[in-house]
């Protein structure tokens, strides 16, 4: 399925980042290298499981080197933002690529100090984050494969990834905040298990329609002060 770019998305030579919604033309967008978002097909086999160079490569933390054995130990992450905090317990069972990914960039500082890029309010209701640049077209330096896509659904308190296509994935995913129906291509990782109403009231706090109705800058900012893992 091909992608559709907000439009405010920067004249730079990188993929659009988008969230496509089932039945709507409305995008949610990461003007980044390549982004977008997806969900439940079983663990994938390590052996598809390889992260490959990429552009952009925004605050390059290197390219992680996948470990089954670790991939397969259960964590939660604890998102420390500017307005409030938000846990959630990871997949690491469903999609361990993306969760090896996500706790790899954590652990080395890759969220601390960024911001939420993209809240939208009407058809989907999502918040958008993981990009170093704030800009919707950062990414980490590599990509990796979808995951857990088979029959995928986006209720209130999924943590998904956002895409600029198939197999595209970064460092950019999003927070459901409210039941969004979406086409089933953004990787779901993670399952909110604190903070919903943080994520709620940064909703209703409203944004700024830079993309279109419903959809741009948070009015509340969101920025990460920390991202932790911890085992669980």
């Amino acid at each position: 399925m091909t992608t559709v770019p907000s439009r405010k998305a920067r004249h730079v030579k990188r993929k659009h980042w988008a969230l496509l919604v089932a039945a709507t033309t409305l995008p949610l967008a990461v003007t980044t290298g390549a982004a977008a978002e997806t969900p439940d097909q079983g663990p994938a086999p390590a052996a598809t499981c390889t992260y490959t160079p990429a552009v952009p490569a925004d605050n390059f933390k290197g390219i992680p080197v996948f470990d089954a054995k670790k991939a397969a130990k259960p964590y939660s992450a604890t998102l420390k933002t500017s307005q409030g905090t938000i846990t959630f317990q990871a997949l690491t069972d469903k999609a361990p690529c993306t969760t090896f990914s996500f706790r790899f960039l954590a652990e080395h500082d890759y969220f601390d100090r960024s911001h939420c890029h993209r809240l939208t309010t009407q058809r989907l209701w999502v918040l958008q984050c993981g990009d170093p640049t704030g800009t919707g077209s950062g990414g980490p330096g590599y990509s990796f494969p979808d995951e857990n896509l088979d029959g995928a659904t986006y209720p209130a308190g999924t943590v998904a990834m956002a895409n600029a296509g198939p197999n595209t994935n970064g460092s950019q995913f999003f927070l459901v905040w409210k039941d969004t129906k979406l086409s089933p291509a953004y990787t779901p990782f993670g399952r909110v298990t604190g903070g919903m109403d943080v994520l709620q009231r940064i909703a209703a706090g409203g944004e700024d329609d830079q993309n279109g109705p419903g959809d741009g800058f948070p009015t509340l900012p969101v920025e990460f002060k920390r991202v932790r893992i911890g085992n669980r």
